[in-house]
């Protein structure tokens, strides 16, 4: 039974090795997607119609434009997702305790550890892996070896883990894709009709063929990105994770749920200048503690909940 066990963590930790190895390939097919679609919609299709004149030229000019935009904000995104630490716990981090009670203000749960000279009542998350203690909402990555702060998942598509303090980014990325994705999809709708189509079509072999991989790809894209979107926008707006989203599944109320505008803001901030880009105000990184992944508000009822 023993070398059942050991076997199996044996395997794991080789599935972690293998995710951490994809990195500059899922970065590379990131990027030969982006190609692909720009080869079909800029070069072979829209740029070359601005010269037809009348609509066929206006048409052109608003597909090109928003295009573009999109694109530089779907790899402003992409980029910032994939170069920003989502945060770690700090050296000798402690957690903030109640001098009244003598309690330490954390969750508890099944990873738990209750650490030697503390009240019998008081539960202080502990990771053994990392030989630390834990902040709230922290999680240790198995493929990144270490302890991240308000873990979501980790993504093999951005070679990195999505925590606290990239997980604005990542939903932008998602969110810019989803539309870069339709735009292409609707753009090269045409072509992919006039492909199946007993009419002469313009254009050599490997365009035509570009132009249809561009659409495949791209409509698959935007299907998948949309549910991921959506699942998304749900944990925003329950001020959850995917991960706390599966742990507190059998309790009724969530201590983080501080209603759908401050749990936007939780993630966004709350300057609305920044809200559609990857990055915070000088000023919401100062006010907002939740933004560093150490402290974060919460209903002063539910402060004892376990799950």
């Amino acid at each position: 039974m023993y070398r059942s066990g050991a076997v199996m963590a044996w395997n794991v930790f080789k599935f972690c090795t293998a995710l951490r190895g994809l990195g500059s390939i899922m970065i590379l097919l990131v990027l030969g997607v982006v190609g692909v679609s720009y080869y079909a919609v800029v070069v072979s299709s829209y740029f070359p119609a601005l010269t037809n004149g009348g609509l066929d030229s206006l048409v052109a000019l608003v597909v090109l434009l928003l295009f573009h935009a999109l694109l530089v904000m779907l790899l402003w995104s992409y980029f910032s997702v994939v170069f920003t630490d989502p945060g770690s716990v700090p050296p000798n981090w402690k957690p903030v305790v109640d001098e009244e009670n003598g309690d330490a203000d954390l969750l508890a749960g099944s990873e738990f550890s209750q650490l030697a000279g503390e009240p019998a009542n008081s539960r202080i998350r502990y990771c053994r892996k990392c030989n630390q203690l834990k902040p709230p909402r922290c999680h240790h990555c198995s493929v990144c070896g270490r302890c991240v702060l308000k873990m979501d998942h980790h993504c093999v598509w951005v070679v990195n883990c999505v925590g606290a303090l990239n997980y604005k980014y990542f939903l932008l990325f998602l969110f810019y894709t989803f539309l870069e994705t339709t735009l292409v999809t609707l753009s090269l709708l045409p072509h992919f009709i006039t492909f199946f189509s007993d009419g002469e079509i313009p254009g050599s072999p490997s365009t035509l063929a570009t132009t249809f991989l561009a659409f495949v790809l791209n409509l698959a894209f935007a299907l998948s990105v949309m549910g991921f979107l959506i699942m998304h926008i749900s944990l925003v707006a329950g001020n959850t994770t995917t991960i706390e989203a599966y742990e507190k599944k059998t309790s009724p109320k969530w201590r983080y749920d501080l209603g759908r505008k401050r749990n936007f803001e939780q993630v966004f901030g709350t300057d609305k200048g920044y809200w559609f880009i990857p990055a915070y105000s000088e000023e919401d990184i100062r006010r907002m503690p939740a933004l560093q992944g150490l402290e974060y508000p919460s209903k002063p009822e539910l402060d004892g909940q376990e799950f």
